[in-house]
């Protein structure tokens, strides 16, 4: 029987099908374009073939093209091909997750993971801070995402996607220098893995390694295509580092090019958090963000995201409503937050509507509730730190610098020197 990458049986003979389907996997683990292509390919070889149709699916999933992916999936429903024990379970851990069941979804895919360890494509779905794990909205889920891929860890050996992901577990848990070394094994094995690129910047941001960090990414991001799903992301790391270096002009640059509604390519989750959180940053750092950009952040999210549900969205899509002035929008937040991480994204959505309205005194209790919590909205330290220094901006507006440089060296000791907020 033919076998993917893993080692793992296909029902499949087609050995053009198996190829393109090996194709597609690694392409998605490591976020470069073409995996939407290859997995059509596979499905054209092999019409029965049904992890190649559940490839495609879970590829449109992943940057949010819902319908699409309930499409692809349709197909598989109504014409299923034969399936060996360890398809049905991806199949039925798919189904699952595609439908919208994250508890059940997560439930069966660690379930299957007893079982079969090494079906990358399952494993995946927990991997870094937006899989199931990051998004999860529990305490501890970045203890949890550890001891999940240290788990996984012997299955894999010298596996150039699963030593970056366990990489970005290990950064997100404070284990810098862990980390590091595993990136940089990861990025020998694949130097196009644009996972391993982007987990190795957040190396460098955690490190506060402001110059190193921009000079690795402008020479990896040359050869990266804008089609690949990273590249709006890992130009937000990109603008960040030229805005910490004081070079504005190529923080718009970047920005206007790859991060925003209109050019950038990429989930629409990414798009509009990286363009919230790179502007409020920015007016943080004493940049004049015009107006207009928060009213085309704020139309953006209300357009895409309507109905709050995803906790890291909805505080960003927050941030930019109460920017923006739009009051409707970031009340429906307020009130119609969902989740487990709910009462966080109200809180926040709170802290923000105090800032938008210079109510710094309400905006600091409202941050300063969250601060031992906010991992629970998902996404990275370096991404959260939005909410770090919001806290440190309106201790700056109360003349309270003292405080705030205090905090700084707590909660963020490794990024004092780059902090770039105006006033420290």
């Amino acid at each position: 029987m033919l076998q993917d990458r893993y080692g793992n049986d296909l029902s499949t003979s087609s050995a053009a099908a198996r190829d393109s389907y090996i194709d597609g996997v690694d392409r998605f683990l490591a976020a470069q374009a073409g995996a939407e292509d290859a997995f059509q390919n596979a499905v054209a070889a092999d019409p029965n073939f049904t992890l190649a149709h559940l490839g495609l699916a879970r590829v449109r999933q992943a940057v949010g093209r819902g319908k699409d992916a309930a499409e692809a999936f349709g197909v598989i429903k109504d014409n299923a091909g034969a399936m060996t024990a360890r398809e049905t379970g991806h199949f039925n851990a798919f189904s699952l997750l595609l439908s919208g069941n994250g508890p059940g979804a997560y439930k069966a895919i660690r379930a299957h993971l007893l079982d079969h360890p090494r079906d990358a494509m399952i494993a995946q779905t927990c991997m870094g801070v937006f899989g199931m794990i990051g998004f999860s909205g529990q305490p501890g889920r970045e203890a949890e995402q550890l001891a999940f891929t240290t788990s996984l860890a012997p299955h894999y050996g010298e596996d150039w996607w699963f030593i970056c992901q366990h990489g970005f577990s290990q950064v997100e848990a404070g284990q810098t220098k862990n980390a590091e070394a595993n990136l940089e094994r990861a990025l020998a094995l694949n130097p196009k893995n644009a996972n391993a690129a982007h987990i190795r910047a957040h190396v460098y941001y955690e490190a506060g390694e402001t110059e190193a960090g921009a000079a690795f990414m402008a020479d990896w991001i040359k050869d990266y295509d804008k089609g690949g799903a990273l590249h709006c992301h890992i130009s937000w790391h990109v603008a960040l580092w030229a805005m910490e270096r004081g070079d504005i002009d190529q923080m718009w640059d970047v920005l206007n090019r790859d991060v925003a509604p209109g050019k950038a390519w990429g989930p629409a989750l990414n798009i509009m958090t990286d363009m919230a959180s790179l502007l409020y940053r920015a007016e943080l750092a004493g940049v004049d963000v015009p107006k207009s950009r928060w009213a085309e952040v704020s139309r953006f999210a209300a357009e895409i995201f309507p109905n709050p549900g995803i906790a890291f969205g909805d505080v960003h899509a927050a941030l930019a409503h109460a920017m923006a002035g739009n009051t409707d929008a970031l009340n429906r937040i307020r009130t119609d937050a969902k989740g487990p991480a709910a009462d966080v994204v109200q809180t926040l959505a709170e802290a923000f509507g105090a800032i938008a309205a210079e109510r710094w005194a309400d905006a600091t209790k409202h941050l300063t509730a969250v601060m031992a919590s906010h991992e629970r909205i998902g996404g990275s330290r370096a991404q959260r730190d939005l909410l770090e220094y919001a806290l440190l901006g309106t201790l700056l507006k109360q003349g309270a610098a003292e405080d705030a440089k205090r905090l700084l060296a707590i909660r963020r000791p490794e990024k004092v020197r780059a902090a770039a907020i105006e006033g420290l």
